[in-house]
């Protein structure tokens, strides 16, 4: 009995020199979970950051109406849009209105026209005018009939939009490039433990013989998967620290180049604390699953050398 604890001590403590020699981040492991690491953690930051854009824009936009009134006729036009604002004001649910001043609409229009023809757009093509309007909460069908019904009869030509069915095609497209980076991130978690587990079979492998002498002098397959799973978790953790800074130095870079382009879309789509917290743990979850599927797969090898 005294032999087996000596025994035991002595090959939790020592053996794992002797089973697996390489020193830490000296073999190609370490490198590969770093890699496996870095584009976990830049995909999970895209899916997030998507995630958030979404998120965004639909709380701004969910309960945005626009009304345009499509009549070429300046003067037509501008008696139906102020009837169409006295009407709409008085409905329940609005939160708020106002009417697009000409001004803004020509400063719109005029990057794709130019300045000359954007000024001269009261003549020559005639603009809708717009009536931006905000509801209490998302713009339904029932209220947009509501309020087709209270302005159409005071303005035969307006148009009634929600502003979220214009970009629903956009965010039906974010929404599926969201999804292609989690499963980016399920494909890459399936690969870093296909990598762990032939690098446990290969270890297993080349120590054979070591493991079945230290099995006659009394030692344990939980021992054995003992020291892999310790070594593996080493080389993991020190392949994730790696892999989590190349990680954060690209979407860092990123970040700082999508910011320049000014667009809403992308500046809502900012990563936010709780999303730097859950990148933090990427390279803990690594670590976790990459000792795991070590133990799992050396007790299953042990299991069949018996």
């Amino acid at each position: 009995m005294r032999r087996s604890s000596v025994l035991g001590r002595w090959f939790t403590a020592g053996s794992r020199v002797e089973l697996i020699p390489q020193g830490r981040m000296s073999g190609p492991m370490p490198w590969v979970i770093a890699i496996m690491v870095a584009m976990t953690a830049i995909a999970l930051a895209a899916g997030l950051a998507l995630g958030n854009a979404v998120s965004a824009a639909k709380a701004e936009i969910d309960g945005g109406v626009t009304v345009q009134i499509i009549e070429p006729r300046a003067d037509v036009r501008e008696a139906q849009a102020a009837r169409a604002v006295e009407a709409i004001k008085t409905m329940p649910g609005v939160a708020g209105l106002r009417q697009v001043p000409q001004a803004e609409l020509d400063a719109l229009i005029e990057p794709w026209l130019g300045t000359g023809i954007a000024a001269a757009t009261g003549s020559a093509i005639p603009v809708p005018a717009l009536i931006d309007v905000r509801l209490n909460g998302p713009a339904s069908a029932a209220q947009l009939a509501a309020i087709a019904k209270r302005v159409t009869p005071v303005a035969p030509s307006a148009r009634i939009d929600a502003q979220s069915n214009w970009l629903r095609p956009v965010f039906d497209a974010m929404v599926s490039l969201q999804v292609l980076a989690m499963v980016i991130v399920a494909l890459l978690a399936g690969a870093l433990a296909a990598a762990v587990l032939l690098a446990a079979r290969s270890a297993l492998g080349a120590n054979r013989d070591t493991i079945e002498i230290v099995h006659l002098l009394g030692g344990t397959d939980a021992q054995v998967a003992r020291v892999f799973q310790r070594s593996i978790g080493y080389d993991a953790a020190g392949g994730g620290a790696v892999g989590l800074a190349l990680a954060m130095v690209v979407i860092l870079t990123l970040g700082r180049r999508f910011e320049g382009l000014g667009a809403g879309l992308v500046d809502s789509g900012a990563l936010v604390w709780s999303d730097w917290l859950i990148l933090a743990v990427v390279p803990v979850l690594a670590t976790l699953l990459a000792m795991l599927t070590a133990r799992l797969t050396v007790l299953h090898a042990l299991r069949k050398m018996l």
